[in-house]
């Protein structure tokens, strides 16, 4: 049974031209026609493929089902999905990555969508969809679009292993032994030329991302948590992030931590990461590659060698990582439910995405065509022939492949195996955001705020200003400016949908 299929008949309506695209809004669109299905997708690139390119003929050719991209630069992404919303001006597939946005939840909600689930199962890649990432993709309990596949968690620690070895430490696999490490760069000389380093080289988003990856380990949740009493709580309110900010307060107190990071952006983090500052970063694993390539472009002569942990642990608590792509699900491709107004044809558009799963599809979309783009070197790995061309002509399908977590071939560089390897592992400890799927009122009204004064308090009291009896009085504050209102409204809308 499909239901929602009315179109909201309240939203307001802007000339499609805000778009700057070809709209095919209305019933009876390209796709319901059996003409090519149109595709309303982000563009991370400078440039915009070639729609006659080698790329786009083979994923024709691969797929046997006619469609076209209608590129949005991703620099003006909002506006331009807002503008198409507002209007019903979509088209057949839409990719929509925003979806903590309110007026993209009230989208999917309206009837502007199809409800898919029901269909996943009558094709072979959609219907094995990982449950985790489908959970996270729901909106109140509904799919509306097939979601994007990413890994379900992607974070863990580098720690500069030529640092480890010249100091004749371990390896850590424990927050306490982390900790000594971070201290020991800053009192020690990793570096062998007396330069003075820190531990961590954090950064201004650290409550939001590097130290909330670190909380996990102590038992925090992913943004928002099941308290023992079966609330949904912000994660940051919880006794396990309390008890991290004191452990991460401690080691920045001892040097282990850059001491400016509360003002630091991430492109001053990632130098001063290649410039030897200081040798532990909480981030992606992916990320080694990207910081080693960084260094030898600073210094050709660079020593650096990363580790890759990913088995970090506290105390008691078991072995967990919280997710930092949502639960694996970097948006959704939502379905018109105008253009594409009968069943048969939702099916072809979930045929076509069901087809672009496919490896080969995948691989022309990261690759590019053999022998044109790209090489299988005699260890089975791929290299790119033509960098230019792979950037023109292949780059900007990236953000379009429907999932991230095909394995294909090999790479040239040990780091992206390894962090491929150990983001496969993190599967098995993934800790998801159990508010992600649910909608609070006052969470979309009063959130920003909240979060807001929750990071001014985390900073301040990180850098020695305040106390945690202060941190836990803002909580309190906070708790009659929507605080208790957001608890209250997830932790019924969770209790109906479980």
């Amino acid at each position: 049974m499909i239901t929602r299929r009315t179109l909201l008949s309240s939203v307001p309506v802007v000339a499609a031209g805000a778009l700057g695209l070809s709209a095919c809004g209305g019933s009876g669109g390209a796709g319901a026609a059996g003409g090519p299905l149109t595709w309303m997708s982000m563009l991370h690139t400078p440039t915009t493929p070639d729609a006659a390119g080698p790329v786009m003929t083979a994923l024709l050719e691969r797929t046997g089902i006619p469609f076209e991209y209608q590129w949005v630069p991703d620099a003006s992404k909002e506006e331009k999905i807002n503008a198409a919303l507002a209007s019903g001006s979509l088209a057949d597939i839409t990719t929509l990555n925003q979806l903590a946005m309110p007026s993209v939840r009230d989208a999917l909600s309206s009837g502007l969508f199809w409800e898919v689930e029901p269909f996943l199962a009558d094709f072979p890649n959609l219907s094995a969809i990982n449950p985790d990432t489908l959970a996270g993709a729901r909106l109140d309990g509904v799919l509306y679009g097939v979601p994007f596949q990413k890994p379900l968690a992607r974070y863990g620690v580098l720690v500069r292993q030529d640092w480890l070895d010249r100091l004749g430490l371990e390896v850590p696999h424990t927050v306490e032994a982390l900790g000594e490490v971070a201290r020991a760069f800053a009192e020690g000389d990793p570096t062998g030329t007396g330069a003075k380093v820190t531990g961590f080289i954090d950064r201004q988003e650290s409550f939001a991302v590097g130290f909330r990856s670190l909380a996990g380990y102590f038992g925090a949740g992913d943004k928002f948590q099941l308290d023992d009493s079966g609330r949904i709580i912000p994660a940051a309110i919880s006794e396990p992030w309390k008890q991290a900010m004191e452990w991460y307060r401690g080691v920045y107190a001892a040097g282990g931590v850059n001491q400016e990071f509360v003002t630091m952006q991430k492109q001053n983090q990632q130098q001063a990461i290649a410039q030897d500052k200081g040798g532990i970063v909480v981030t992606g694993l992916f990320e080694a590659k990207n910081y080693d390539a960084l260094a030898q472009s600073i210094n050709p002569d660079t020593e650096v060698e990363w580790t890759l942990i990913n088995d970090i642990t506290y105390a008691d608590v078991p072995r967990r990582v919280v997710s930092d792509t949502g639960g694996g699900m970097g948006g959704l491709m939502a379905f018109n439910t105008q253009t594409l107004s009968g069943e048969e044809d939702l099916r072809r558009a979930l045929e076509l995405v069901d087809k672009l799963l496919e490896e080969p599809s995948f691989q022309l979309m990261t690759n590019g065509i053999e022998g044109t783009h790209y090489e299988i070197n005699a260890d089975g790995a791929v290299n790119i022939i033509d960098q230019t061309a792979w950037e023109q002509q292949v780059q900007p399908y990236n953000s379009s492949r429907p999932s991230d977590v095909v394995e294909l071939y090999r790479s040239t560089n040990p780091y992206v195996n390894q962090a491929n390897e150990l983001m496969a592992e993190n599967e098995e400890y993934v800790v998801t955001n159990p508010a992600q799927p649910l909608t609070s009122p006052t969470y979309d009204s009063s959130w920003t705020t909240i979060e807001q004064a929750l990071t001014d308090a985390y900073n301040t009291f990180m850098v020695g200003q305040t106390t945690m009896a202060d941190y836990e009085g803002v909580v309190e504050s906070l708790r009659s400016q929507g605080l208790d209102d957001i608890i209250a409204e997830y932790t019924e809308a969770h209790q109906a949908t479980s």
